[in-house]
């Protein structure tokens, strides 16, 4: 499975793209500000095409290159419901499925906004990974995360869930489970 991710725009929001192997169809997570010249510079080096665009909430840091992308190849953005009134343009609810060949898991865990979510998946290879958003990033987590729900999220991961935060460097689940210092007293 091929995994690229770049921070963008002034909160350097990450913008990743997940697909099978180089060289065919895309999910694109996250298209936040300025995202348009790093994005078409990956597509290109790693000749994709977006199938699908993905949020995993609403604020502006995260979607607001959705509406040029999805101009420049026709594919909406999944969004979940409760936050569509965050976004100003169209968007499709967001639900669990396959998105450029990828089965992709849609877990709920409002807090940081109404409808955000983490995107789970399982590699071709065996890995996990896990697309948080601003809910939980290395040591930290996002403002307003309700500690229930990212308990429930460590609690239902194993250690080794690579977690691609919206925001910052990757992790994983046991490393956060471990030291993350926000989690303390939480039973993760």
């Amino acid at each position: 499975m091929l995994v690229v991710g770049f921070g963008s725009g002034p909160l350097q929001a990450n913008c990743y793209l997940l697909a099978e192997a180089a060289g065919g169809p895309c999910v694109v997570v996250d298209p936040g500000e300025d995202v348009a010249g790093p994005l078409a510079a990956a597509l290109a080096g790693h000749r994709l095409v977006p199938s699908a665009l993905v949020a995993t909430h609403g604020h502006p840091d995260h979607v607001a290159s959705a509406a040029g992308v999805t101009a420049a190849h026709g594919v909406p953005l999944h969004l979940h419901p409760g936050d569509a009134q965050l976004y100003e343009g169209d968007s499709v609810p967001l639900e669990a499925g396959t998105f450029a060949g990828l089965d992709v898991d849609v877990r709920p865990v409002p807090g940081h906004t109404p409808g955000s979510v983490v995107l789970g998946l399982t590699t071709p290879e065996g890995g996990r990974l896990a697309l948080t958003g601003d809910t939980l990033f290395a040591g930290s987590v996002g403002r307003g995360a309700d500690a229930e729900s990212v308990r429930a999220l460590l609690e239902s991961l194993p250690d080794d869930t690579v977690v691609l935060p919206g925001h910052g460097p990757a992790t994983t689940i046991g490393r956060e489970r471990a030291g993350n210092p926000f989690l303390a007293g939480t039973g993760a």
